[in-house]
């Protein structure tokens, strides 16, 4: 399933953090050998100390739709080994999970955005892979939802929980985003529906597939591989980002920090922490995610009980001493602080 998006977009600059993994060998990035050097040369110059030269940072948000698109079509896919035959898949949209099953089978977490299809089955095939069987939806989000209908045709099963499911069939408008989806095609839609928990195997591993209180959206997953102790969180997780809260379909602050606390109960020292975005994490910078969020949470809380409108607040800056490090992605400093003003 392919959305219609703004390709006329001009270039923009990434900020992609080059995940390395905690086990196993260094990321490969395939896409061609140009592309994954122009790849880390641009995440090299967006990481640099001082560098504002990345989306959400600029003064003028850009469009999260329009930018997603334009750097899945751009960029190679980059593939992180992780533990036990599992990996990330990263460069369309949100992070990826895939752990082949045996005879050219695999499991995924995520189907990533549409224009990247062919650069993803290319990396599929690399590890022996030539269809998927199950595919898990963290969310309905396109970003990591865009490629349903591909893999769909691939044989695949999709398993949601019940609301992404209601969502991937609705009309939704994202004010944030300045797009409105429609009803994704009917073989990109869910067929197994899980409203709370429920332990699958694949390849012989147990996958536990839980549900969120709402957070992000009204409708997360989580993936916990749980031999191989690895979280993949979708997007209840930001890693070193800012995340988005979609208030459109029951986001909201106090159901992120919710969502961040279920997580930090889930792990220990040693899971490997796949988030929605940005690099790999562990169990300590999940906490600190979750104390930004407390923390954003109370200062906006008390601008606004003091009775200062959206702008005044945002004008306040409540978020500038965690913007050096969590500013600097996809969802800048202002429209993070409206987003969180909404809930408080």
């Amino acid at each position: 399933m392919k959305r219609k998006s703004n390709t006329s977009v001009k270039a923009l600059t990434m900020a992609v953090v080059t995940a390395c993994a905690l086990s196993g060998p260094p990321a490969l990035a395939w896409g061609g050998a140009g592309q994954a050097r122009a790849h880390a040369a641009s995440a090299a110059r967006a990481l640099q100390p001082g560098s504002l030269d990345v989306l959400g940072a600029r003064r003028d948000q850009k469009n999260p739709y329009d930018v997603i698109n334009a750097a899945a079509a751009r960029d190679p896919i980059t593939v992180t080994p992780l533990r036990d035959n599992i990996y990330m898949f990263q460069g369309s949209g949100g992070n990826i999970g895939v752990l082949p099953t045996g005879d050219h089978g695999a499991f995924m977490v995520d189907a990533g955005v549409a224009v990247s299809r062919q650069k993803i089955e290319s990396a599929l095939k690399k590890l022996g892979v030539t269809r998927v069987d199950n595919l898990v939806n963290t969310h309905w989000h396109f970003d990591h939802t865009d490629g349903n209908s591909w893999v769909h045709e691939d044989g695949a099963t999709i398993i949601a929980t019940p609301n992404t499911l209601h969502d991937l069939s609705s009309t939704i408008r994202v004010e944030e985003w300045s797009h409105t989806f429609t009803p994704v095609p009917d073989g990109a839609r869910p067929t197994v529906t899980i409203p709370t928990e429920k332990t699958l195997t694949a390849g012989g591993q147990p996958v536990r597939l839980r549900a969120y209180s709402p957070g992000h959206t009204n409708g997360d997953l989580s993936a916990y591989f749980t031999r191989a102790n690895v979280l993949f969180t979708g997007d209840t997780y930001w890693n070193g980002l800012y995340p988005f809260i979609d208030w459109e379909t029951g986001g909201s602050i106090n159901g992120m920090i919710r969502d961040a606390d279920q997580n930090i109960a889930s792990v220990n020292a040693a899971t490997i922490i796949v988030p929605g975005h940005g690099p790999l994490g562990k169990r300590a910078g999940l906490v600190q995610y979750r104390d930004m969020l407390v923390s954003i949470r109370n200062r906006v809380a008390d601008l606004k009980h003091q009775g200062l409108s959206v702008e005044q607040t945002v004008a306040a800056k409540p978020t500038k001493p965690f913007d050096a490090k969590w500013g600097q992605g996809l969802i800048g400093p202002d429209l993070f602080t409206k987003l969180v003003y909404r809930g408080v």
